[in-house]
């Protein structure tokens, strides 16, 4: 949402300064600028990126547009089903909990997190962690390290993403230059047709710089910036996971784990010591 009246925004209030300037608008619509400049720019992020980082950012743009943050009611509910399940593990051994972990949708205690459930990734990474623990041999220091090589793989897959969109970023004004240079030299070539003529296609020409920065500096660079942030609370989100199964691995309580895991949240996602309790009892 918060995009998307972002988006609005810029397009308005530079349009509106424009127009209020005495611009007329219709002469910042100049097809030949657009075709340069976008072909350009999609040609570049070709050359740039694989296939895969490719897909990822076309998956991360859209997710733009409906952003998955995690709540603080999120997180309580994964923390409540984390507890809940240690809870069985304390009281009936490991092997009680396998059937939770081999089909967690099935699962009474996991499947009453959705989102949890409904996060592939989350999911797959707990459940895996869990089942190399179930397996039992691996010391909590050695699960640790399993589990911190995982969340440096995931970060080094998806940081590519905004870091190709941060350069693209980069490269649009210079862009927005060719595109002004080549409307300077179809100008050259007009010379002989009249000043009207050669001030349309200087402010054909004009129109190219203009768009570079502003595609630049209004969209892709805060888009980079959005999509960053998103996959920092989604790392974040694992951090907490990581921070609750190593605690309980440990040999600390049920209890114990969950509030550990609760200091690694974001402060202003993170519930209180007592909100966090009250969840666990089913009081809030």
């Amino acid at each position: 949402m918060f995009v998307i009246i972002g988006i609005v925004v810029v397009i308005v209030a530079v349009l509106a300064g424009f127009t209020i300037a005495g611009g007329q608008i219709p002469l910042l619509i100049q097809p030949s600028e657009f075709l340069t400049i976008g072909g350009a720019a999609i040609g570049s992020v070709l050359i740039s990126a694989p296939l895969n980082t490719l897909k990822k950012m076309v998956a991360e743009i859209i997710g733009t547009f409906s952003p998955k943050h995690y709540s603080k009611r999120d997180y309580m509910e994964l923390l409540k089903s984390f507890n809940d399940l240690f809870l069985l593990a304390q009281r009936d051994g490991l092997l009680a909990i396998e059937k939770h972990i081999e089909n967690p949708e099935e699962s009474d205690v996991l499947s009453a997190n959705q989102k949890f459930i409904k996060n592939e990734h989350a999911k797959t990474f707990f459940c895996d962690i869990m089942k190399v623990m179930l397996s039992g041999g691996i010391p909590p220091h050695e699960l640790e390290s399993l589990i911190d090589s995982e969340i440096e793989i995931f970060e080094l897959e998806n940081k590519s993403v905004p870091s190709i969109l941060q350069k693209t970023a980069d490269a649009l004004p210079g862009l927005g230059i060719v595109a002004a240079v080549l409307g300077i030299i179809v100008t050259m070539g007009a010379i002989n047709e009249g000043a009207e003529t050669v001030g349309h296609h200087v402010a054909s020409a004009l129109v190219g710089t203009f768009l570079g920065v502003l595609l630049s500096y209004g969209f892709f660079n805060p888009l980079a910036t959005n999509i960053e942030h998103a996959i920092e609370g989604r790392v974040r989100f694992l951090h907490t996971i990581k921070a609750c199964i190593v605690a309980y691995a440990k040999g600390n309580p049920p209890i114990i784990a969950v509030e550990i895991a609760r200091r690694t949240i974001y402060s202003d996602d993170r519930p209180t010591f007592q909100e966090l309790e009250n969840f666990i009892r089913g009081k809030g």
